[in-house]
């Protein structure tokens, strides 16, 4: 059993995965922005179960339907995110879900804030955490960004992960959850808990 896990670059800075299943080839993409066919050529000789997305902001999610009819796989969103930019998805996500590929699962863990409606998912000890964490600091604030929501989800549920766990973000560089307590400043006076 072994999982696969290849970044991709797309516009506007944004980072899709690509999260597969070697062994049974079957995989899923987070966060399909544009250009579709940079994903497409990832996921050759892969069957894409899902297509999901961390937020709908245009850059993480504008190639989902694209996607779709390329691969078959089944979109998914959180309904929050569906009703805050009036996106249609397959299936709707909700805290707790879990999404199979092959033998993993991707637990989807609500942390709103960046938009109503992020999401985070974890499988095994690697969370793809979109923009509501990024090596250093958080995702740009737009107008649907609650800031006191954001900081409440990454206090209560990302730091319920264990502090080993790779953070994959919607932008920039990989990280880890115990590198950015002990460098992101949006931790300073928060440290005493470590």
């Amino acid at each position: 059993m072994k999982l696969g896990i290849v970044k991709v670059k797309l516009d506007r800075e944004v980072n899709a995965y690509v999260v597969a299943d070697s062994t049974t080839k079957e995989a899923i993409v987070i966060d399909p922005g544009l250009p579709v066919d940079k994903l497409v050529d990832q996921v050759k000789g892969f069957k894409v179960r899902f297509i999901v997305a961390t937020h709908c902001h245009p850059g993480h999610v504008a190639g989902k339907d694209d996607l779709k009819e390329l691969t078959g796989g089944l979109t998914a969103i959180h309904s929050a995110d569906a009703k805050q930019f009036l996106r249609s998805a397959d299936k709707y996500l909700f805290d707790g879900d879990e999404l199979e590929f092959g033998e993993f699962k991707l637990s989807v863990m609500h942390t709103p804030g960046h938009t109503p409606g992020s999401v985070c998912y974890v499988v095994a000890n690697h969370a793809f955490v979109g923009d509501t964490i990024l090596a250093g600091g958080i995702g740009k604030q737009t107008p649907e960004t609650d800031l006191r929501r954001q900081m409440m989800s990454i206090g209560t549920k990302l730091l319920r992960l264990p502090p080993t766990t790779a953070l994959y973000p919607g932008h920039g560089p990989a990280t880890s959850l115990e590198r950015e307590l002990a460098q992101n400043p949006i931790f300073r006076g928060a440290g005493a808990r470590a």
